[in-house]
């Protein structure tokens, strides 16, 4: 994923800002302003590497100097230093929560992602590990991004990437098939039609009305066998995609 330095910068900025308030109070009172210090970021187990293209410009907007000893997506080790910072101990301790927080989410989210993208891989399967919607306000670019750096599919960032009908949509509108027809009727032909459904059935008729993926919500091993051999009488396996979730 990419986003111009500029932009990236102000999101991060607008984290620290938050945490800051109206400033920090302890290092106000106990840090000597012009205190410098050297600081590393050691890791407390084996991991995957994520967020630190962020941590390096949040800390150079900062004015404060580091050296990073992984990139995203390196597998480090327990113990092993991560990242050194330089500069001053104000600035160092008020933004430390901040960096380490975004190091910590993100490289926990990459090394679980990497884990189940390696137990797909071993199984020999083209089944690919997606994320969902359901991250923290304000932290979804950092989410998805570390779902991507893990071997995950960041699957859909915003509403309008494309049309995802669900259970409450398809209690207005009134069935699945009057649903996917709207929508198909209404959107452009570039934006794929993916449709939620509750139970086997509904997915032959998600496929017969022109859904583009079907995704099969809280389902049992079994009820998915059982909606894959359903789909594969009426003709519509491997003409859908199929995704799993719950």
């Amino acid at each position: 994923m990419f986003v111009p330095r500029k932009i990236l910068e102000a999101k991060l900025l607008e984290c620290l800002a938050e945490d800051i308030g109206q400033g920090d109070a302890t290092v106000t009172a106990i840090v000597p302003a012009a205190t410098i210090v050297e600081a590393e970021i050691i890791a407390k187990e084996r991991g995957i590497a994520a967020g630190i293209e962020e941590t390096v410009i949040l800390a150079q907007s900062l004015g404060l100097n580091i050296n990073v000893k992984v990139t995203d997506g390196d597998v480090f080790k327990n113990k092993q230093v991560i990242v050194k910072v330089a500069g001053h101990a104000r600035t160092i301790l008020t933004a430390e929560r901040t960096i380490l927080n975004l190091l910590s989410r993100m490289s926990g989210i990459a090394t679980t992602t990497r884990k189940l993208a390696e137990r797909i891989k071993k199984a020999n399967l083209t089944t690919r590990i997606a994320a969902t919607r359901k991250t923290a306000p304000g932290l979804l670019y950092f989410d998805k991004k570390a779902v991507q750096i893990g071997g995950g599919d960041a699957h859909r960032l915003h509403l309008d990437d494309l049309v995802l009908i669900k259970d409450n949509h398809i209690k207005i509108t009134g069935s699945v098939e009057d649903a996917v027809r709207m929508a198909r009727t209404e959107v452009s032909f570039t934006k794929k039609i993916e449709v939620e459904i509750t139970n086997p059935e509904e997915a032959t008729r998600a496929a017969e009305a022109g859904a583009d993926i079907i995704m099969l919500d809280n389902f049992s091993p079994k009820q998915i066998k059982l909606t894959v051999e359903l789909l594969k009488k009426a003709r519509h396996f491997g003409k859908i995609i199929l995704e799993a979730s719950g």
